[in-house]
């Protein structure tokens, strides 16, 4: 299991994850951030989605490729 977070307040909008895992980011129309697909969100802002292991590497790609640095994620 691999849980992705993503603290969304501080997205600059860069579409790098977007770029790297379109199957699972979205760039939002309403702000121009990126938004975790089928993410929920916690206090602060922060999101976050439980998803198959198998989406480990796309996501790394856009974790590793997010300037900002608020792509997280955690093999459980």
């Amino acid at each position: 299991m691999l849980v992705i977070t993503q603290h969304r307040p501080k997205c600059i909008g860069c579409h790098a994850c977007v770029e790297a895992a379109p199957d699972r980011w979205q760039m939002s129309v309403k702000d121009g951030k990126a938004t975790l697909l089928h993410g929920e969100e916690k206090r602060g802002g922060v999101h976050f989605l439980r998803v198959h292991e198998m989406e480990y590497e796309a996501n790394r790609k856009a974790a590793e490729a997010c300037p900002v640095k608020i792509i997280h994620l955690k093999l459980i």
